[in-house]
């Protein structure tokens, strides 16, 4: 695989990733900035000698690029990943395509969705240059971030089950090189360029950390809480945790269903999608059944509207609390049950 983004950069870069402050993105909950720890201004602005202008969103990149880099940390987060996963993702997303979604001009069916630039490689497509041909998905599936992280980790939850392999299919690719175990999975025409991008992936991946934090800093369960313990789950309920942890911090856009640009519905639909299981785009309780019983990944409803109607929908993460799209001042975050009222469950998975 050849990665779209070749250019040899000529800078020397200091290493900063311990001063990098986070920035928030222009569709993040301004109700959450003051979770941020330690933001100072102007830290963010260093450039790292990226294709597209610098000091806009999170450590030098632009704010389409950070949406990229977002997603591979938070699909990589969710999936409980250590920090060298994450570091490893970007650095590969840096030397494929600047962290830009790129169609192909081989690939025309690659212009029907939203994209930021314009590759040639071959049939490679998205931030990743994975290619249909290679079995790596299909057009549409390549042009969405999170399914291009999801295909990069790969392990027991990625899309293509080990073939193509990712980064959790590589035996011990932890006691690799950052650059190596991203070759690995890559199998690029230029091995020896990713690991060059090691300290801007570093300074990226500590600054979107502290963003993954805005929207849950302030309801932190108790200590004992089952919220965030995948213990004793079923497969499929691990699986719909997971991707709901990816939607934390996600904005509130009404009637969306874009990955966290998204309305309460639209939420819940994605996370499920995600897990194989296609849901009605409202009125999603209606395939489920009412339960007095829920286990984490149910459906939560509430704000009655009606006879079998309700104006707000989630996910239960146990202990009273619950996920959701909340409304466009908060965004997509966790938080106690017991914010809205006239509360059901139901269970959609058995």
């Amino acid at each position: 695989m050849v990665g779209a983004f070749v250019a040899v950069v000529g800078l020397a870069f200091a290493v900063v990733a311990s001063a990098v402050a986070v920035v928030l993105v222009s569709d993040r909950p301004t109700a959450a900035v003051a979770c941020v720890p330690g933001a100072e201004a102007g830290a963010a602005n260093a450039s790292y000698g990226l294709d597209l202008p610098a000091g806009v969103g999170v450590a030098g990149l632009s704010a389409t690029q950070a949406k990229v880099a977002e997603g591979y940390v938070s699909v990589g987060k969710g999936l409980g990943l250590p920090r060298e996963a994450l570091v490893i993702a970007i650095m590969m997303s840096l030397q494929e395509s600047s962290l830009r979604m790129l169609a192909n001009t081989n690939v025309p069916d690659s212009f029907n969705y939203p994209h930021d630039g314009v590759g040639s490689d071959h049939d490679s497509v998205g931030s990743a240059q994975q290619r249909p041909a290679a079995g790596w998905g299909s057009v549409q599936e390549l042009m969405d971030v999170t399914y291009n992280a999801r295909a990069f980790y790969g392990g027991t939850s990625g899309p293509n089950h080990g073939s193509p392999r990712g980064l959790l299919d590589i035996p011990g690719w932890a006691s690799l090189s950052k650059g190596q175990a991203a070759q690995a999975v890559q199998i690029s025409a230029f091995p020896e360029l990713y690991d060059r991008w090691e300290p801007q992936a570093s300074a990226i991946v500590d600054a979107l950390g502290g963003i993954a934090l805005t929207a849950a800093c302030t309801h932190t369960p108790a200590a004992n809480s089952d919220v965030f313990s995948a213990e004793g789950l079923s497969q499929m309920r691990q699986d719909i945790l997971s991707f709901t942890k990816m939607g934390v911090g996600g904005a509130y856009v009404w009637g969306g269903t874009a990955f966290k640009a998204w309305d309460c519905s639209g939420f819940v639909q994605w996370i499920y999608r995600q897990a194989g299981i296609e849901l009605p785009r409202v009125e999603q309780w209606r395939v489920g059944r009412m339960t007095n019983d829920p286990q984490i990944g149910d459906l939560v409803v509430q704000n009655p509207q009606g006879p079998s109607n309700w104006g707000h929908v989630g996910i239960y993460a146990g202990s009273g609390m619950m996920y959701s799209a909340l409304n466009p001042a908060v965004g997509t975050l966790l938080h106690p049950i017991n914010w809205n009222p006239g509360t059901a469950y139901f269970n959609l998975l058995d």
